[in-house]
């Protein structure tokens, strides 16, 4: 799991304070909690979304990336040229 546990966590309790062992839901040990405690289900499911979310905002960064570059080599430029330029 990662840290997408803690991820996971601070999206579905953002005010809980806790503490776990190797990442492991089975280990979480609440000190503060407002509410019930999320299911590993539902801590599950946020971890999906965040993965879902990570994957997303990769592939619109690489995207972005792209146009930049095609943008660049319809005006004859490269990335470097930029850095040599001081920009």
């Amino acid at each position: 799991m990662n840290d997408y546990l803690v991820k996971a966590i601070r999206k579905l309790m953002p005010t809980a304070e806790f503490s776990l062992i190797d990442n492991d839901y089975s280990t979480i040990k609440w000190d503060v909690l407002d509410g019930d405690a999320p299911t590993k289900a539902e801590i599950d499911a946020a971890i999906e979304q965040i993965k879902s979310d990570d994957t997303a905002a990769e592939t619109n960064a690489a995207a972005d990336k792209a146009t930049a570059q095609a943008k660049l080599a319809a005006l004859g430029l490269t990335a470097d040229d930029l850095k040599a330029l001081g920009l």
